[in-house]
């Protein structure tokens, strides 16, 4: 027995063991707040909530679901994310089922809804809404979750990231308003809306093998590489947004962290005039808002 296995205090099998031996490996393998994460997994293998875990340390555990619990400790030491491991992740107060062919919703994105939220105060509008690179659909399905009376379209190229945000919205009772289609970008669309969305590929293609593990090694390069400068993504939706957008209408776009004048440029040069930008959590500029100028498309 190692000397680690040794230091935990409960006997083997039970709850406080497994906490203990866990969080060992996860503190060993570097992953931040290991105790933690020990609980978050071992309440997803017995269905129960993690401060349940507490009530009895010495309370056994099957050993089937004591193997379980191992094998997605081992996965976790591994970097696999956390959101993968228990299969969701909550954001906006919603729970969104993940898989490896979406990115892992995230906090900072939440402020795109916040941002379209003051562009469209008035919850009961109608709105038409196109979310591009849809994903697990947390940014369109959040924005239907506001607007009762709105509908939309998510589309993303990858057709298991569209059938996943599909899965979803029917998960949220929000099928009936939202559909998804696998495409690149807007190229089927003929129709005009009033709220574009968008969380875009930004990374630059040679700092993507630097990001941290949970990112580089396992969620989709595809959702991640914005090519050599980081734009390409960006150059295709503006390009795109003058015919997209109904008079009145709003784009709120993703940004990488200071990317927003370049982005403004873009925008600039396509006839799009932008608004303030909105930061994250982090105090990081986070959402551009545009809408239609001039040189857009009547």
């Amino acid at each position: 027995m190692s000397p680690a296995v040794a230091a935990c205090a409960e006997p083997a099998g039970t709850v406080g063991f497994l906490l203990c031996r866990g969080g060992q490996l996860l503190r060993a393998a570097a992953i931040e707040g290991p105790r933690m994460e020990a609980r978050l997994l071992l309440s997803h293998v017995l269905d129960c909530r993690a401060e349940d875990l507490l009530r009895d340390p010495r309370a056994p555990v099957e050993l089937q679901k004591a193997q379980r619990f191992a094998g997605l400790v081992q996965r976790r030491v591994g970097h696999e994310p956390m959101a993968f491991l228990l299969g969701w992740q909550e954001f906006w107060s919603l729970r969104f089922a993940v898989s490896p062919a979406t990115l892992i919703p995230r906090a900072d994105s939440e402020a795109l809804v916040e941002a379209a939220l003051d562009a469209f105060p008035d919850r009961a509008a109608p709105l038409s809404v196109l979310d591009l690179g849809t994903g697990t659909g947390c940014l369109l399905l959040a924005v239907l979750s506001e607007y009762p009376n709105a509908t939309g379209v998510g589309l993303d190229r990858n057709p298991a990231a569209a059938a996943l945000a599909a899965s979803n919205a029917r998960a949220l009772g929000l099928a009936g308003l939202a559909r998804f289609l696998a495409a690149e970008w807007a190229a089927p669309l003929a129709g005009r809306f009033d709220l574009v969305l968008s969380n875009p590929p930004y990374i630059e293609a040679a700092a993507i093998p630097g990001l941290m593990p949970e990112v580089a090694a396992h969620e989709p390069a595809s959702a991640l590489d914005g090519g050599a400068d980081g734009l390409v993504a960006y150059r295709a939706i503006v390009a795109a947004l003058p015919r997209l957008l109904r008079p009145g209408g709003r784009a709120v776009l993703e940004l990488g962290i200071g990317q927003g004048p370049a982005v403004s440029a873009l925008a600039r040069a396509a006839g799009l005039e932008s608004g303030p930008l909105r930061a994250d959590l982090g105090g990081i500029d986070r959402a551009m808002v545009l809408s239609a100028g001039t040189r857009a498309a009547a």
